[in-house]
């Protein structure tokens, strides 16, 4: 078809393009005016051009599986299994608990629902081998996609401790629960932090494997797939780049421990770029970085309620956020195409540069010692730090805008009244094993600012 519309036209090439821009730019620099440099140091070009691309990358994002997936906490059981129920006739595809208590009756909760029809995971604060086992025993009978994220390497660097008090247990316990259960998969990796604290996306990336690459060392992971439970940012093509690029370098890595299985990424909205005021923008933010979650090929979208920083869970809230996937995929039809970022230029170039910025950093941690010797050394905290340091400094000037917060703020809305919950970091001094990872939101010294403001007045 391009053969047949195009063929009375001579091919332009890059060369020439660029020669036409200088020409209207009338004596401006061309670098200076149309390119900018992102904060991974990628410079970004006005435009991309097929004989500047070198061959197709090789992967496989299969967004027309994509599942849109529920977040729930799990603390009254029978309620929980009300609102899962609840949320899978309302367009829930998969449902995502979050158990604290050991004593959960996980069989109750997992018998309680349509396992044939919808894909379950489990976000758990403790490790243990007992109740991983109850859960992988009905995922056996029941033939059911069950995924539990254990993460030790994510609990240290959020909590700054061991789940255990020694290393070698932690390993220990997921070495058993790989040889004690045939269905679960059973390794996470909580990539989130990383964005949420602030670093930028090749970081994230090379923190994320390297983070992996600790487990593949140390644990048969019995060929199920690695859960990357990611954040996705407000860089709309930088972030669909960024997803690319991990299941490519994934791949890689995953290759030279003979295992097999794709990674399933889970994706939600990063909470860095949310605001309290002019909160109703958080559905603008949300919509776009489930865009570019489901375009870059996560196979789970989670998406964030627009009140989730100030509110408890609550219907309405969860409801609209449930409600963006569903407009994404049944009246957007992000569902009909697989691969629906192949033969974009940009994005190609784009995931290209990342995978390389990526596993060069991964490279030179592991060269280092790896992932768990940097954490202990600081390194891992301090770069992070540095990063978001410098994403908050182009926030403070105005130069990293949010609508609604640093630009056009409301100088008559008011938030004191609506806070149920504390929207701010907690500082809590405790001994812990390694600096811990603090996710920070950018707007945080502003809001404080107006709330204060809002206790003076009137």
């Amino acid at each position: 078809m391009a053969d047949q519309l195009f063929s009375d036209f001579e091919p332009v090439s890059s060369k020439q393009w660029k020669q036409q821009i200088q020409f209207e730019l009338k004596g401006a620099d061309y670098n200076d005016t149309l390119v900018w440099e992102s904060p991974e140091g990628i410079k970004v070009k006005p435009f991309y051009h097929s004989d500047e691309v070198s061959e197709k990358l090789a992967v496989a994002t299969h967004a027309t599986k994509f599942k849109i997936g529920q977040d729930i906490f799990v603390h009254d059981l029978d309620k929980s299994i009300w609102r899962a129920k609840d949320s899978i006739a309302r367009g829930a595809e998969s449902i995502r608990f979050t158990i604290a208590d050991e004593k959960t009756d996980v069989e109750k909760l997992l018998n309680s629902l349509a396992l044939d029809v919808v894909s379950v995971h489990f976000h758990l604060a403790f490790l243990s081998i007992d109740f991983v086992k109850k859960i992988d025993r009905i995922a056996t009978e029941k033939n059911a996609t069950v995924f539990c994220h254990l993460d030790p390497i994510g609990h240290l660097t959020e909590d700054g401790n061991w789940f255990k008090t020694a290393e070698k247990d932690n390993f220990e316990t997921l070495k058993q629960i790989a040889k004690q259960t045939q269905s679960v998969s059973f390794l996470s990796i909580n990539a989130r932090l990383y964005q949420n604290g602030g670093a930028n996306i090749v970081q994230q990336i090379a923190y994320a494997l390297s983070h992996a690459n600790e487990y593949l060392n140390r644990v048969d992971t019995a060929n199920r797939p690695v859960v990357f439970d990611v954040a996705v940012g407000t860089n709309y093509f930088f972030e669909i780049a960024k997803l690319r690029a991990l299941r490519i370098l994934f791949k890689i890595i995953a290759s030279e421990y003979n295992h097999n299985q794709d990674c399933h990424i889970i994706a939600t909205p990063t909470r860095r770029n949310k605001t309290i005021y002019d909160y109703n923008v958080n559905m603008l933010r949300t919509t776009t970085e489930c865009m570019s979650a489901v375009l870059g090929g996560a196979d789970t979208v989670c998406n964030l309620p627009y009140d989730a920083l100030y509110h408890k869970s609550n219907e309405f809230g969860e409801r609209i956020s449930r409600n963006q996937l569903l407009v994404l995929k049944s009246e957007s039809y992000f569902d009909k195409v697989d691969n629906p970022a192949d033969g974009s230029y940009y994005i190609e170039t784009l995931t290209q540069q990342i995978a390389e910025k990526a596993l060069e950093l991964f490279k030179e941690i592991e060269a280092n010692g790896g992932f768990l010797v940097k954490l202990g050394e600081g390194n891992i905290q301090k770069k992070i730090a540095e990063s978001a340091e410098k994403e908050q400094q182009l926030f403070d000037l105005g130069n990293e805008v949010l609508l609604g917060t640093n630009k056009y703020p409301n100088k008559n809305d008011r938030m004191a009244h609506d806070l149920e919950l504390y929207p701010f970091v907690k500082n809590k001094p405790r001994k812990t094993l390694i600096t811990p990872i603090i996710p920070k939101r950018l707007a945080e010294k502003i809001e404080q600012e107006r709330l204060e403001h809002e206790k003076n007045q009137p």
